[in-house]
Parts: structure tokens; sequence; C-alpha cells
């Protein structure tokens, strides 16, 4: 069976998957269901100086991505103790996520969770609902100065939470790990508006706010990968973890954790439930005996643009019939190369450029690149 023991900046998880901060961690019951769920780890909902009343509506979804404009923690900082006891109650561990503008205030807030029994803090240098915080994202020197200030303050590991908005999310990472911080998280929501209602010309919330959810996660995968290959600071994945083979991508790309938060939202705790046992079914079939043998895996095949050969190859098809009524390859091909006759389609070879497009949009996944 898979060791899923996961040893993330000095806590001991059971397993590799964090419950992201959000507002299904929004005090310590809620959070508390996340522990008893069977998550590694939580992290509370990001607790600032000021409590600040909620906006409604604040939450919307399209079936795809949901955009949130709720902005922190609605109980004041001395609350969270009772809060943290109730938290800690299930006997797991407890991440505080904290957000501030200065270092001085941002340590504050962290030595007060670690007071409180918060086994690490999780820093939020960006909140996509204001303009005001993200300009700190893209800041290495910034970053390094409230981080220093934070891990000057407690004895507790450090996680800097970075946005993918930031211009040069390397430099961030590095100036994180310069400045002492334990890890970084990587990333956080994408500024958005959902959608327009265009009977009404209204957008589907009154403001910007958050993109989370599965449309976001190729930028959190390219993100990791970014860090993971110009560093060695540990990584936890964030960003449109539907599913255990969602957390394996995030792996398998330099995450030695993963945060889940969206798919809770939307699905319920129990989803945490199904993508730990279903992760360690997965190991199990694959010969995998500790769940870290996973991590990394895939960077060997990334390579940077300039490394990349132009080779001839075109698309073949594996001679099974196409689904009945499908056109997709025909359709979508812009060099005009695929030719479909009866049940049966083929790459004209003088025309077909090696794209690729239609082994993707192929539903049986019959066609694949010759070399």
């Amino acid at each position: 069976m898979t060791n899923m023991l996961t040893d993330f900046v000095g806590l001991k998880m059971k397993n590799p998957f964090i419950i992201a901060a959000g507002p299904w961690n929004r005090d310590g019951s809620s959070t508390k269901k996340g522990l008893l769920a069977g998550a590694g780890a939580v992290i509370t909902e990001t607790i600032v100086s000021d409590a600040m009343l909620d906006v409604r509506p604040r939450i919307a979804y399209n079936g795809f991505g949901a955009q949130n404009i709720r902005l922190y923690s609605d109980i004041q900082v001395e609350g969270w103790e009772h809060e943290m006891d109730i938290a800690k109650s299930a006997g797991g561990i407890v991440i505080a996520s904290v957000s501030a503008h200065t270092p001085s205030e941002l340590a504050y807030l962290a030595s007060k969770m670690e007071k409180f029994g918060a086994d690490a803090i999780e820093i939020s240098v960006s909140n996509p609902a204001k303009e005001g915080l993200e300009v700190l994202a893209s800041n290495p020197d910034v970053i390094f100065d409230m981080t220093r200030e934070v891990v000057s303050n407690v004895r507790i590991p450090v996680i800097v939470k970075l946005s993918q908005n930031s211009t040069n999310i390397s430099r961030v990472a590095k100036a994180v790990q310069k400045a002492g911080g334990s890890a970084v998280s990587a990333i956080n929501s994408v500024r958005c508006i959902l959608g327009v209602d265009i009977e009404k010309a209204e957008p589907s919330l009154p403001t910007y706010g958050g993109y989370s959810g599965v449309p976001i996660r190729p930028l959190g995968l390219a993100s990791v990968a970014t860090i993971a290959q110009t560093s060695d600071i540990p990584i936890c994945g964030v960003g449109g973890i539907d599913n255990f083979r969602n957390a394996v991508e995030y792996m398998m790309l330099g995450a030695s954790a993963v945060q889940v938060g969206t798919a809770v939202m939307i699905h319920g705790f129990e989803r945490i439930t199904e993508m730990v046992e279903q992760l360690e079914e997965w190991c199990d079939s694959h010969g995998i005996s500790d769940v870290q043998e996973i991590r990394g895996k895939a960077l060997k095949n990334l390579k940077s643009f300039d490394e990349m050969k132009i080779e001839p190859a075109i698309s073949i098809s594996d001679g099974r019939p196409c689904r009945e009524g499908c056109n997709e390859c025909v359709r979508s091909c812009v060099y005009n190369a695929i030719e479909k006759t009866g049940n049966e389609v083929k790459a004209i070879g003088d025309r077909c450029t090696g794209c690729g497009l239609c082994t993707s949009l192929c539903p049986i996944k019959k066609l694949h690149m010759k070399w």
C-alpha cells in the first residue's frame, strides 16, 4: 500500500491534500469539517486586522469556474483564538492565512495566530478584487521584506501564496526563499469578471473578483513548473484541482502538496475524501510505494521553446471506426489536411503540418502523431 504521508515544510501531513483558504474555512467549525473529511491540513480564511462585513451577492458560478468577491474573514483577530481551538479539536494541522499592507502588521497577525495555535502561516500577498495588494505580488523586494519580518517574529513555518499576475513569479519565489520563507503556494485566484447578462447589461457580480476553479488550472500548472525549474523552494500547487488526477499533474510538475478550494465549495467536503482515496488507489495500481515519488516526474519532459526541434510529424489514425456523426477533426483542420471516407479519417501527408490539434479534439483518441 502506498505511503501517503507528506512532510511539507516540516508539517507531518497524512496525505498531500490541503484545503485552501476561502469562505469554506470561514470559522473553526467549517475548518474542522475539512480535517474530518480526511485532508492532510486546512488553511483558514484569510485573516486581517479589521474584519469586513460581507457584500451580497458575492459568489457566482458559471458551470466551469467561480468568481468570488468576498475579501477576507469577517471574524475579528481576537475571535480567532476561539475558532482555532474548535478547528484544532479535530487533531489535524491548521495553517493560518493572513494578509496586511505592511510588514509589521503582517508580523503582528502571524504572531497572534501562532499564539492561538496555528501550525504554520500562509501570507496572502494579492487580492484580485482590489488593486492595492496586487502590486505587492509582483515586487520581489516588498515580498522579501514582508516575508523576512514574519519569519523573524514566529517560530512556525511561513508559506507565501503567490499571484499568477506577477510579471516574474520565479523572482518572487526566490525572494521568499532568500527571506527565509519555508515554501510558496502557487497560485491565488485570478482577477476576473465572470460574465455579463446581455439582456440586463449587468455583470454576474457588481465588481471585479477572483476567478477560481477548473479553468485556471493551466495557469497554476505553468506557475508551479516555472518555480520548480528555477528554484529549490518547496511548492504547494493551487488552482483548479477538481479530482485526484489534477493533483497528480501538479505533483508531477514539482509540487510537494496541493490545495483544493472551489471543488470543496461546489461539491462539498466529501470531494476531499474521494480525492484521497482515489489517489491512493492510483498510486497502488502504478506500483508507487511513496506518494512523493510522483513529484517532478514530468519536469524532464518540459522543454524551453528554444529546445524545441522542428521535426517532420503527421497525424495518423489507429484504424478504429470514428464515433457516429463525429466530424471534429475535419471541421477544425485549418490546413484542410484531413479527409473522411465513410467512418474513417486520414491525414494527407503533403498538407498535414503536424500541428496536433486533431489529436486533442478526437473524442475516442484514435489519432496520434507519427514522427
